[in-house]
This record gives C-alpha cells, structure tokens and sequence, in this order.
C-alpha cells in the first residue's frame, strides 16, 4: 500500500447533511473535491418527522466516527446529532443555519405553506420558500433556484410536510454549543438573506473552539454559490486542530 492511500485511508469520512428538500446535489462540488482523499456520505433526512428522529436515524446509517457538515435544516440536524451522540462526532462544520427553536410567528407561517402542498401546489410554495434575495447577486442565481425546485420535486409533498414540522418543533441548541468539544466550523454566505451572518457570529461565540468563516459573493448556498471557497474553508477546518477564539475571515 502507498504511503497516500494508507493516509487517505486514516482520515475519517466527511459525512454531509442537505438542506430543506434538498439532496447530494447540493454537495456535489465538495462530494468531488473530497472523495479522492476521504470517505465522503451524504445522509437522508426525509422520512422522520422531528429533528431528533432525523439526527437518530443519521447516526443508524452513519459511520462509526466521522466529520459532520449540516447546511440549513442540515445544520440543525447535524447540532442534534453531537447532542446525541457527541462521542461520534470528530469535527463539526454547521453552514447556514440556526441554533435557535423556531420563533412562533415564523412556524405559524409554515401551516398555509403546508396546505398549499398538500393542495398540489409544491412548485409554487417552494419558490416562497427559497426567494432570489437568499441567494447572493450573480449571474448563476437562477440557476441554483431552479436545482433546487428539481430537487424538491423530485423528493415531494410528503418530505416538505415533514420536514416543515419537524423545523417548527425543533429544539434550541444553544447549550449545545457551549458543550462542543471538538474543532467546529461555523461558515455563512456573506448575502444569507435567511439566515444572515449575524446569527453565525453568535453561534461561533457560543463553541469553545470555533473557526468563523464568510464566504464573500454567496448567500445562503454557498456549497453551490461559491463551491470553490466552500472547500477551502472545509478543507481547513479538516486539517486544523481548531482556533482559540473565533476569527471572521472572508474566503474568494
């Protein structure tokens, strides 16, 4: 065996979480930058109906021991995976996502988005659902808000129903990041008009080892948006033991 391949072979898989009705899709360029080094999963979260039901049956199919990396509802399942099973768990990356418990008035909002796909009419809630003004300016917007229409209606009415509520139940996990105890990653596209970088800098200060990273030119899916920073800040965050205190740092 080749001195690179017995490395390779060393370093624990990168275990990725998608988004709200999205799929591998959405890692594809980290998927192909990673795969040549390490063992690279992409979990399903589309039939559970809680974000602790979806962290459980991640950990079922998951390796013993892995990186983790959540994007959106990927993030959140990805903190509830640590806070179950955090002796798993060797590295946390949490992208575009939200530590907090849903506020009321925002999980109201999800109830006539439900019955508008339980109407038929999934194209036409996810278009509300991921707006232009998420996504950072650029001339391949619309072509990322059409991925990702195909990709929810290829997944269907019945993962938006479960995963809306599973995201209007699911818990704070503030205190869950206090306890991390490993190298973590907190990155955010510096246009997230979902949720913006102010609530990442929060979540880098709450994580005892946090490497805060924006990514310029990108808003909410900076995976595809900007998939060549996006690798730089992972691949980092995969070779460093972590950072004492959190560092805002702009990755082109």
């Amino acid at each position: 065996m080749r001195a690179g391949q017995a490395m390779s072979e060393a370093r624990e898989p990168l275990l990725f979480v998608p988004g709200m009705m999205c799929d591998a899709r959405l890692f594809l360029p980290q998927i192909i930058a990673f795969s040549g080094e390490r063992a690279v999963h992409v979990a399903s979260i589309t039939r559970a109906e809680t974000v602790g039901e979806m962290a459980g049956q991640v950990l079922e199919a998951a390796p013993g021991r892995f990186a983790l990396a959540g994007l959106s509802l990927g993030g959140i399942v990805a903190m509830e995976i640590i806070r179950q099973a955090p002796e798993r768990v060797t590295r946390i990356a949490l992208m575009d996502t939200n530590a907090q418990a849903e506020p009321p008035p925002v999980a109201a909002a999800r109830e006539p988005q439900i019955v508008g796909v339980m109407a038929g009419r999934l194209e036409e809630v996810m278009a509300e659902v991921m707006r232009p003004e998420y996504l950072a300016p650029g001339p391949y917007r619309m072509d990322i808000l059409q991925m990702m229409t195909e990709m929810a209606l290829e997944l269907g009415e019945g993962v938006f129903v479960r995963q809306s509520r599973a995201l209007q139940r699911r818990p704070d996990q503030q205190a869950t990041l206090r306890n991390i105890r490993v190298p973590a990653l907190v990155l955010c596209g510096e246009h997230d008009g979902l949720t913006p970088v102010r609530r990442h800098d929060f979540m880098a200060g709450l994580i005892p080892q946090a490497m805060l990273r924006i990514i310029p030119d990108a808003g909410h899916l900076p995976t595809l948006e900007q998939p060549g920073a996006t690798i730089r800040a992972l691949r980092e965050w995969l070779a460093a033991p972590g950072i004492r205190r959190p560092r805002r740092v702009g990755f082109r």
